[in-house]
């Protein structure tokens, strides 16, 4: 039995890698910012612990004595003080510094493809510092980036699904034509947890990416199909969805301290193609991802 601290584990990959490890017989902590009683495991037998990746002092104590991380913190959009370079890359420095105070080696860091030093992104730009904060740190490290994530709970097929019960029109914005090859929650929970035993995943940045390639249109229309709505569509102008993200940003930042439903970073990623090695992660960790198009039966009837 290894004893894992995961972070951000009670978020919609974090919940899923939870259930993995307890159901692989792991002995599990969490790592939240919130109380330990306001909290609900997605499984039981997860020892929850009060701590912020950006108050190392709050580290020390979920760290002591076990014997690996599995670092799953991360935002899709700047509140307040939480910014990409905070959390992603300050944050990423604390743990890592944590585990090298602890004592044990193992380390597995959820990046994101489309991670590159050159990136357009603010939020790619902080997630490259923090993969380069992890491979100097001295740990055991494996690295993952994947495409996007679907599966029960998803904030992406679930979010066209959801607009298209209210709205006759689903938006896509720009062309719809930019490229990602989907991978199932469940395909990468067990890569994290299999990579863990896994010698030969120690040093290895490894692209997690679903059996199917799909432009943006494809995928909401597969997500259409399967919610069983047939929906007119409207490719938003990039300069319109950019202004618009501009003033839904200043709008939910300021009256609503939340953030928006898409931001003018996640417009430009939205205009990358997120494709990659299909193979590496596959065979190394013997993983069979499951297809985007047969496996989206959670949007039945949703929303």
């Amino acid at each position: 039995m290894t004893r894992v601290l995961v972070t951000g584990g009670t978020g919609f990959v974090g919940r899923a890698i939870v259930d993995e490890l307890l159901r692989t017989k792991h002995e599990v902590r969490l790592l939240t910012r919130r109380e330990p009683s306001s909290q609900a495991p997605s499984a039981s037998g997860a020892k929850v612990f009060q701590g912020n990746v950006l108050k190392p002092a709050s580290l020390e104590l979920p760290c002591a004595g076990v014997d690996a991380v599995i670092h799953l913190v991360g935002i899709i959009s700047e509140v307040g003080n939480q910014t990409f370079e905070s959390v992603h890359t300050c944050g990423t420095a604390n743990i890592v510094e944590a585990a090298r105070n602890a004592g044990f080696r193992r380390f597995i860091h959820m990046s994101a493809l489309g991670t590159r030093p050159n990136a357009v992104a603010r939020y790619h730009k902080s997630k490259w510092a923090a993969e380069e904060v992890v491979r100097a740190g001295g740990l055991d490290w494996t690295i993952f980036r994947p495409s996007i994530i679907f599966g029960p709970g998803d904030g992406f097929a679930n979010l066209f699904a959801r607009l298209s019960r209210f709205s006759p029109v689903v938006p896509i914005p720009g062309s719809g034509r930019t490229r990602f090859q989907p991978v199932h929650v469940e395909d990468v929970a067990r890569s994290f947890v299999r990579a863990l035993n896994e010698p030969r995943a120690i040093g290895r940045t490894l692209d997690l990416c679903g059996p199917e390639t799909r432009t943006l249109e494809e995928i909401i229309d597969q997500v259409l199909r399967t919610a069983g709505r047939r929906r007119l569509k409207w490719r938003i102008p990039l300069w319109l969805a950019r202004t618009q993200a501009a003033v839904a940003e200043f709008l939910f930042a300021t009256l609503l301290r939340k953030p928006p439903p898409l931001n003018r970073d996640q417009l430009i990623m939205l205009q990358e193609d997120s494709v990659g090695d299909t193979e590496s992660w596959k065979d190394l960790l013997q993983i069979t991802p499951r297809p985007f198009s047969g496996s989206l039966d959670y949007l039945r009837g949703s929303a």
